[in-house]
């Protein structure tokens, strides 16, 4: 069982900065970003989900709604990290997510 309080922490610290921005800052590029972000999160949660399973790629809902598809991307792969059998080697998956959330932090146009 991996502790996912760091990722979910960024990822709403992230989130908070999103719903805060201007509209005109969301549609330079930080919506773009926390998007991107969003579908990397979701396609890891699916990659461990159904490995066999074809990829979905998330939607565009639009500059206002990133943020809370941030959030739900990353509940999602944190629950099946946080569930993930004992002695199952997810750490890697944890951390490189997290370096995921605070790079596209670090970027942003906020």
């Amino acid at each position: 069982m991996l502790d996912t309080t760091e990722l979910t922490a960024a990822t709403e610290r992230l989130a908070d900065r999103l719903r805060a921005a201007p509209q005109s800052r969301l549609q330079r590029g930080a919506a773009a970003g926390g998007l991107a972000l969003a579908r990397d999160l979701a396609l890891r949660a699916q990659r461990l989900e159904a490995p066999d399973a074809p990829p979905r790629t998330m939607p565009d809902a639009g500059v206002f709604a990133v943020a809370d598809q941030l959030v739900v991307a990353c509940n999602d792969l944190a629950e099946i990290l946080r569930t993930a059998p004992a002695g199952t080697p997810l750490q890697r998956e944890l951390d490189e997510a997290v370096a995921a959330v605070r790079r596209t932090a670090a970027t942003a146009t906020l």
